[in-house]
């Protein structure tokens, strides 16, 4: 399911270990961030001094080992957490975990518009919003289809639909195509990369997956194994849509890898 923000679309958000403080951000700002978790062993540091920006309609991609607070730094971002310290400073922003969530019992064009009708909007308006951009993704002639009747990259598809419906500048996507096989990851990947240029937004991307952060990033941050914090960052200026096998894209690839060690 999607999780959105708690602030109000034209109110940007800042939050801090300290007390609340008024926000002039655009895009998102992560500055020396502290997060502790409790358990039965005793306090566990999820991230330590992790720092990161992502500009207004910036891609920034974040990899880093498993367990080193990557989907913690998504939920920062998103108001789900509060930092122990450090600032946390973003405009609205939603979060798409990594399963797709959809609705069982309602059509994918219903679950897609899921956010339009928490909105309040009646359901024929939220259809109606929703309706032409199955067209754009790939959808055309599946709005009434069933969840149990799509293929996994087309769910995904509808959950990236409905994450863009939530009219977020910000998205956090926390490794979205992770559950599919590598030839419709391909596939998926392509119309994420299609779709955020026809329609902009600030995205910060958390994937384990180097090439895919290298074909997709404006940035690629490279994160250390917890606690989680920032130890290289890469610059990607390569024309879209890129190819895999592009020497540049294999040499940043590369270099990604080294600094994951």
């Amino acid at each position: 399911m999607t999780v959105e923000s708690e602030a109000p679309a034209e109110e940007p958000r800042t939050v801090t270990g300290a007390p609340r403080e008024a926000a002039a951000v655009r895009g998102v700002r992560v500055r020396d961030v502290r997060r502790v978790y409790s358990s039965r062993r005793g306090p566990v540091a999820a991230l330590d001094g992790m720092s990161l920006e992502a500009q207004p309609q910036e891609t920034v991609a974040v990899v880093g080992p498993s367990g080193c607070g990557k989907s913690t730094l998504l939920e920062l971002i998103c108001g789900l957490q509060r930092p122990d310290a450090g600032t946390v400073a973003s405009e609205p922003a939603v979060y798409m975990p990594q399963r797709d969530l959809l609705l069982p019992w309602s059509t994918a064009l219903d679950n897609a518009a899921l956010p339009l009708l928490v909105r309040r909007l009646s359901r024929r308006q939220a259809r109606e919003r929703a309706r032409p951009l199955f067209a754009e993704l790939g959808l055309d002639g599946f709005e009434m289809a069933m969840p149990h009747e799509l293929s996994g990259g087309m769910r995904q598809r509808v959950a990236f639909l409905r994450t863009l419906l939530a009219g977020k500048p910000v998205l956090a996507l926390d490794e979205p195509f992770a559950s599919l096989d590598a030839l419709t990851r391909q596939q998926a990947q392509a119309w994420l990369d299609s779709a955020l240029r026809r329609e902009p937004r600030t995205v910060v991307l958390v994937t384990h997956d180097v090439e895919e952060a290298v074909v997709l990033a404006d940035r690629v941050v490279v994160m250390s194994p917890r606690p989680g914090r920032a130890v290289a960052e890469l610059r990607v200026e390569l024309v879209r849509p890129r190819r895999r096998t592009d020497p540049a894209v294999v040499d940043l690839r590369e270099r990604a890898l080294e600094a994951l060690g």
